[in-house]
Formats: structure tokens, sequence, C-alpha cells
């Protein structure tokens, strides 16, 4: 039985800040001239222009709730504590908006549809989570099924949007939805090590949400059939990218070397996998890549040797949003069907985490007709 992602919707946090002001007031916090260099050059070539944020720390002047200076303008990092009590309160507020906004603008569904939630975050943890508060502030039935997945990373709407689309599978009544919450700026460290300088620069808070069906679009709504998922791993690359918690937030290892690893094995991973799902790279219209930083996109397009435009919605969230960690890949499939200029595409989705894991997914695009306007609602502000 095939499914569907009917709808998606998106999220962001109140605050907003550019890239440039972001590196301003990173190098006001360096201590040395060299780290105030690296981050200057690092956050230059980033692609990124703005990023959002659930705490307004960040705004000179601001009276600083979590991100405290001492007497001599030096960051007093916060413990993970408190971070995390930060988390439980925004994800509870962002995953009930987004998801009240998924099921009221998903056509043919109600509250009263869901029959499964599955929760995926990597940036906190709380229980009762979201999901729990999801069902009852926005009254769906209380025996809704509730699945979370902790500590995946970048890559990990894909295992959600597969657990569902089984869920589908399995149970034709199934209506599942999917929320990715990332609150990654949570975790912000300063000091002058380049693994923390880089995550700084590219990560971003942000929340999305998709409805899972295995009903039929209705009247051509535009809808993502999903045909199929693999997972693979990198060889020798565990210790590039790798995500701990520590006594100041959570730690990040994150080597400079990810995209050249990415480049190098992403062609051949992907024949494999697409040649097991009845696909081949010439086969494959359009490309959903997560922008987990400009230059992962760059070795991508090089190695897939892909057109100037393939990875333009990629771009667009990286641009706009920055690395929202599990919700950023929704953010660019949404893009993607608001943008659309044909009816129908083959579609290859994937993303990168921890391990290095690269999980992929072939989907079709359908019932999203060229047109100027977008297929869908304008990205959620919350």
């Amino acid at each position: 039985m095939p499914s569907y992602i009917h709808h998606i919707a998106t999220g962001t946090p109140t605050y907003t800040y550019s890239q440039a002001y972001t590196r301003d007031r990173l190098k006001d916090w360096a201590q040395d001239t060299k780290t105030k260099r690296l981050i200057h050059a690092i956050y230059n070539r980033s692609g990124i222009e703005t990023r959002h944020s659930v705490t307004g720390d960040f705004v000179e002047g601001a009276d600083a709730s979590l991100y405290r200076t001492d007497e001599e303008g030096r960051l007093i990092s916060p413990g993970t504590a408190e971070r995390n009590r930060v988390y439980a309160h925004n994800a509870r507020e962002l995953s009930v908006e987004v998801a009240r906004r998924a099921i009221e603008d998903s056509p043919g569904f109600s509250k009263d549809d869901i029959t499964h939630i599955i929760y995926t975050s990597c940036t906190g943890f709380v229980n009762p989570g979201p999901d729990y508060h999801i069902i009852r502030e926005l009254g769906l039935r209380e025996n809704v099924q509730r699945y979370t997945l902790g500590f995946m990373g970048c890559y990990a709407a894909f295992p959600a949007l597969r657990m569902a689309s089984q869920f589908c599978e399995a149970d034709p009544q199934a209506v599942v939805l999917v929320i990715c919450l990332e609150l990654c700026t949570l975790h912000m460290q300063i000091n002058d090590q380049p693994d923390s300088i880089l995550a700084n620069s590219l990560f971003a808070d942000g929340v999305a949400a998709a409805i899972v069906s295995g009903r039929e679009p209705m009247n051509k709504k535009p809808a993502y059939l999903l045909r199929g998922f693999e997972s693979a791993l990198v060889p020798s690359s565990e210790s590039d990218m790798a995500w701990e918690i520590g006594n100041e937030g959570f730690n990040i290892v994150l080597s400079s070397y990810v995209p050249d690893i990415i480049g190098a094995n992403i062609r051949q991973l992907l024949k494999g996998i697409l040649s097991r799902h009845d696909s081949a790279l010439e086969k494959i219209d359009e490309w959903a890549v997560h922008p987990g930083g400009r230059s992962i996109l760059d070795k991508v397009q090089d190695s897939l040797a892909l057109p100037p435009d393939a990875l333009e919605a990629s771009r667009t969230i990286l641009r706009d949003y920055g690395n929202m960690s599990s919700a950023t890949i929704l953010f660019v499939l949404k893009e993607m069907l608001d943008s659309a200029e044909t009816d129908q595409a083959m579609i290859c989705a994937m993303a990168f985490g921890p391990g290095l894991t690269v999980e992929t997914a072939v989907m079709e695009r359908i019932g999203c007709v060229a047109m100027t306007t977008p297929c869908l609602e304008a990205n959620l502000k919350v």
C-alpha cells in the first residue's frame, strides 16, 4: 500500500538574527585575535544570511536569560540543565502550534483522524514531551500512539518518515503526524575550537510537521508519494561527526573534512541505493539535499554532476534559515512543493548525520500544477 506526505508545515521561533550580526557578536566574546579572524572567515563563507533562535540573548543590550556575560564581558557558559529547561518550555509551544497548523491545513484531515505521533529531536529531553502536549492542547484522541526518535541528528526525519510509512502499510486507517523540532542554538559554546566555531556558524532553531497516510490525495492536491527509504554508513568516518552530552550543553564533533568525505562517497552510495529501488541517477528529476553547510551542497552537486540550479531549494533554506538539524529537510521538501514548475517529478532526498550516516528516500511529487503562486501556504512563523 503506498503512503503519502500530504502536507508540510514549518515554523521558526521569534528571534531572527542576520549572520553578519551574529558573527560580530561572537567576535566580541572571543578572547584573542586569531579566534576572531577564524570566526570572521567561517561565518563569511557559510552561505547563510539569517537564522532563528528561541533566545533573545544575542540582541545587543538585551537582559540575557541564558547566555550571560561577566563584568569583563566574557560569556558565562550555562549548564546543560539550564539549557534543557529552555528547551522544554519552547519545544512545547512550537510543537503544538506547528501541529495545529499541519492538521488544520491538511485537506481532508481533522484532529480526530490522527492515529500516531512521531516526535523527533536531538537538542533536548523532557517527559511528558511535546507529543503529550499536542494531544492534550489540540484535543486529539487520548489513545493516539506516541513515539520519540531522539538524538539521531540531522538525518532523523528520514527514519521518522519511514516509520510513518510502515505504520500506514500495516494499517490503512493510520494517519501519522511527524514532528521534527530542533533548538540547536541552546547548545552554543564559545571557545577557540574550530569544531565549535563551525557549529556555531551553521546551526539554528526550527520545527516542521508532516501528515503521512495511505489515503490518496484529494482533488490532486500536491503531495509526495513515498517510494522507498534506505540507510548507509560511510566507511572510516565515525570520528568526523559525533554528538554527545556535556556539562555545558551538547558537544558536537564536526570535522572540516565532512564535505570531502561525503563528496568522495555519495555517488557510489547512491548508485547502489537507487538500483535497489528500480531507479538510477539519470532517472531523478529533482534533488532534496539536507543543507548541512554550503561546502556539503557544493560537494554533492559536483560529485553527482548536477546542473547549477539542481540544489536551489536546499541553498535557499540554508541561506534563510541555516541548518536546523532534523527539521531542515522538511523545510527543503516544502520549498520544492512551493516552487514546483511541473505536476510530477521523481525525487531523491538525502541527509547526513553522526557516524557518518547517510539516509535517503525516493519519492514522487504529484498533483502540483505549474503556477506562479505557491502550491502550499507560506512558511509558518511562531
